[in-house]
């Protein structure tokens, strides 16, 4: 009989079938915890610089699906201000800012919060959920689809429903001509195999479609170098969105949007379960996904990621963004005694 995990990536087999250590956690002088998973960094030729584990494993990207998304929305006619085209790809935190622009993508097109179908949720951010509570902003204080991080990419959704005609009741169906159009997209910017495409339910109830991580790096490639080589395509248009309004793709205090704030021209997004990628503006790019889901050791991962990518020599990075946004201290009695660090191969070894 086949494990759970082996049944959920159908026929490649078992999720664990490769995976390397990316992250060890230490305490004191010992490693106490291993993050196992698999990695690629791309160079701007798209050739594999960096590989840990098995990059063509397909996985659920999650949320780091969105810029694909709406790279299919643009293509599909929808219009917006680049700060709100920033928020139709964000995994958004439920800050003002982040609340008052998908009321404005509604208001947009006509509608209200009632046309909104993602999972009602609080605000991920804790001082964003508190007030909520405190002064609830259409739809609090208990869970309400506006508040959910999902619900930008939810009203962009909507919005390209009504500038095709499409029917919005139905625009979470798989077969729904907006799905359709996404499904396509993603298969042509990954430049995965049909065959490897599974289709699930993502948290926010949008369908999910499956990719390699070889492929979802392949595709922020393209989204991190098309405002510079291709600069009025769809792509461009979505990568210098996001790398422009770093505060609407998470907000205070993410690793996405330090990330971005630390190298400019950055195209990063973080997905559940411990997945991310970005792109850079010279093409090069980069994916990667935790096997045990967990959020703690992605910045550690992400920043020794993007030095290997060559994001430090970038012009006008900010090294001590990067130095920070790699810190993630393991504390003990609420001082740090250790750290989370990535351990994935040296650049440099696989390319001698």
């Amino acid at each position: 009989m086949s494990s759970p995990m082996a049944r959920a990536t159908g026929s490649s087999g078992s999720a664990l079938d490769g995976a390397a250590p990316l992250a060890e956690v230490i305490r004191g002088d010992m490693v106490e915890s291993v993050h196992l998973g698999h990695l690629v960094v791309l160079d701007p030729s798209g050739r594999p610089v960096v590989q840990a584990g098995n990059p063509t494993t397909p996985i659920w990207p999650r949320s780091s699906l969105k810029p694909l998304q709406l790279v299919a929305m643009l293509r599909a006619g929808l219009e917006l201000p680049d700060r709100l085209l920033a928020l139709a790809a964000a995994s958004h935190n439920g800050e003002l800012i982040h609340l008052e622009g998908v009321l404005q993508i509604l208001a947009s097109v006509g509608l209200g919060i009632d046309a909104l179908q993602n999972t009602p949720d609080l605000p991920l951010y804790p001082p964003a959920a508190l007030e909520w509570h405190m002064a609830p902003h259409d739809g609090g204080p208990g869970p309400a689809s506006l508040a959910q991080n999902c619900s930008g990419k939810h009203a962009a959704m909507l919005a390209t429903c009504l500038t095709q005609g499409w029917d919005i009741e139905t625009y979470l169906s798989p077969e729904h001509p907006l799905q359709r159009a996404i499904r396509g997209t993603i298969l042509e910017m990954t430049g995965d195999a049909e065959l490897v495409m599974h289709t699930t339910v993502d948290g926010c109830g949008a369908p999910l479609l499956s990719t390699t991580l070889l492929g979802l790096a392949r595709a922020f490639s393209t989204l991190g170098a098309a405002p510079t080589v291709d600069l009025r395509s769809h792509e461009a248009r979505v990568g210098r969105a996001i790398s422009a309004h770093p505060d609407m793709m998470g907000g205070t205090g993410r690793d996405v949007t330090l990330a971005m704030q630390a190298v400019p021209g950055l195209v990063a997004k973080d997905g559940a379960e411990g997945v991310y990628a970005a792109g850079l503006p010279d093409g090069s790019a980069l994916a990667f996904k935790v096997l045990d889901g967990s959020a703690r050791s992605r910045p550690a991962i992400l920043a020794a990621a993007l030095r290997a990518a060559g994001a430090a020599s970038l012009p006008g990075v900010y090294p001590g963004g990067l130095d920070g946004l790699g810190r993630v201290p393991v504390l003990g009695g609420g001082r740090p005694v250790g750290e989370v660090r990535a351990v994935f191969a040296d650049p440099y070894e696989s390319r001698r």
